[in-house]
């Protein structure tokens, strides 16, 4: 008779092959005249013609009108492959983004960018979307070849439901016949007035933000790295590649609170210290604290003391960049724009997908905003088959996340976990973390919230 362990294995298993096999084939292609009305339930999405917002205007600064996506992120990478792959972007679509570059693959700038340069760091255009789920690496001229028009450096900075039109932050006015708000996070600061602005505070959401980074570690000594989170983890095991003094500083109990078990969260705590990381846990931080040349020299913390620091880098998560879309309608408990089963706003015509996204979480019958490049990418792709087809199927997401660290050339060991679902109820270990451990959720039997969580490691 089969463990309780391999029988427990058995249904992880059989839970995740359900995540991946999952069917999102559209059931027709729609018609090439794109009027559409959708009899999904939800919030409500009018027809919308072509011939409309094909119509020619000096007015307007954009020459590809039918579709418009806001952000250059992952999810408008996945978007802009999607629209590709049903023949709608060529001459159709148009992405407008604050960034100098096309989309690329995100997670990569706090894991292979930020290892020494004498480490095959990665750089553009190696980790363009859609490369990161083995998909076509989509470059400047990727875009150009498939007829998109890209607007790079220029953010939307408000819209205009009932004409139909948003407004760059130079003044272009971009005409749209359904809209795609895909525009991710913005990193959370410290206030200014407690040095959250002071050279050498970094913080990580775009290349440029990485780009300083590494110019700071080229001269540092002393890392600080502020949270607990897989942010932190990922740039305090980066600093230890350059060998650097690093410490963590958060004030929660231990690592990754929020999905580690005090158990598990031990044993990476210890393999860091092994390598060399401090961490000061349940700490408080009052100020940052400059030098006489003005950049920062110390992270002072509520109970007096200061901990010196040339470099200190700051990853307490992430806020929903939607500041000019609040009239589409936004999520108070989760914040983000609200979204039904299909991507779509209240308001007819416009869509929000990836992180800004506050959809139902169908497994766990709740709303849910998901800040990871899985949804990303899957939502991009569910929202963009619902547009152009008569795909209606709801959006059935298991929660994903996973880290990868000291993947660096002559580390000593190689770190990559995976968190699938919601880690509620009791839990079970299996492993010691040499080389392997998993760690299981199991809520009162249901199987519906069965969890697993598994961690991976290879000795180099």
């Amino acid at each position: 008779m089969p463990s309780p362990a391999r029988r427990l294995m058995a249904s992880i298993s059989s839970t995740l092959s359900l995540k991946h096999g999952l069917s999102l084939r559209p059931t027709h292609q729609q018609s090439a005249s794109l009027i559409r009305t959708s009899s999904a339930p939800g919030i409500g999405f009018r027809s919308f013609r072509r011939s409309f917002v094909a119509a020619s205007s000096s007015a307007f600064s954009n020459e590809n009108r039918e579709f418009v996506i806001v952000g250059g992120g992952n999810a408008a990478g996945y978007a802009a492959r999607t629209f590709v792959e049903h023949g709608m972007a060529d001459g159709k679509l148009c992405m407008v983004t604050k960034e100098p570059h096309a989309p690329y693959e995100r997670p990569a700038l706090t894991k292979a960018y930020l290892f020494p340069l004498d480490k095959k760091p990665a750089r553009l255009p190696g980790f363009h979307t859609c490369v990161g789920s083995g998909g076509e690496r989509q470059t400047p001229d990727w875009y150009k070849e498939k007829g998109i028009e890209m607007i790079y450096q220029d953010p939307v900075a408000s819209i205009d439901i009932e004409k139909q039109t948003v407004t760059t932050n130079s003044g272009k006015l971009l005409k749209y016949g359904a809209l795609i708000v895909a525009t991710g996070c913005t990193a959370s600061r410290f206030p200014e007035k407690i040095g959250g602005n002071l050279p050498g505070v970094h913080y990580i959401r775009d290349l440029g933000d990485a780009d300083s980074l590494i110019s700071s570690l080229e001269k540092a000594k002393k890392v600080v790295v502020v949270g607990g989170g897989y942010i932190g983890m990922e740039v305090a095991a980066a600093a230890v590649g350059w060998k650097l003094d690093t410490t963590i500083v958060f004030p929660e109990n231990h690592l990754l609170q929020r999905l580690f078990t005090p158990s598990l969260a031990q044993r990476y705590e210890q393999f860091y210290q092994e390598n060399g990381v401090k961490f000061l846990k349940g700490a408080s931080i009052k100020n940052l604290e400059a030098g006489s040349d003005g950049r920062v020299s110390g992270v002072k913390l509520e109970d007096g003391s200061t901990l010196e620091a040339d470099t200190v880098v700051i990853g307490i998560g992430g806020k929903p960049a939607v500041s000019s879309f609040e009239s589409v309608g936004l999520n108070s408990s989760v914040g983000g724009i609200e979204v039904d089963g299909l991507f779509r706003t209240k308001v007819p015509g416009i869509f929000a997908i990836g992180d800004v996204a506050a959809f139902p979480l169908k497994m766990y019958n709740r709303i849910a905003r998901v800040e990871h490049v899985d949804h990303a990418r899957r939502s991009a792709q569910h929202c963009v088959k619902s547009l152009l087809t008569a795909h209606t199927d709801t959006y059935d997401y298991l929660p994903y996340f996973y880290s990868r660290v000291f993947e660096y050339e002559g580390s000593s060991r190689k770190i990559w976990w995976q968190f699938f679902g919601d880690n509620v109820g009791e839990t079970v270990e299996v492993g010691n973390f040499d080389p392997k451990i998993a760690t299981f959720w199991i809520d009162s039997g249901c199987s519906c919230k069965l969890v697993v969580m598994m961690s991976f490691t290879s000795i180099l």
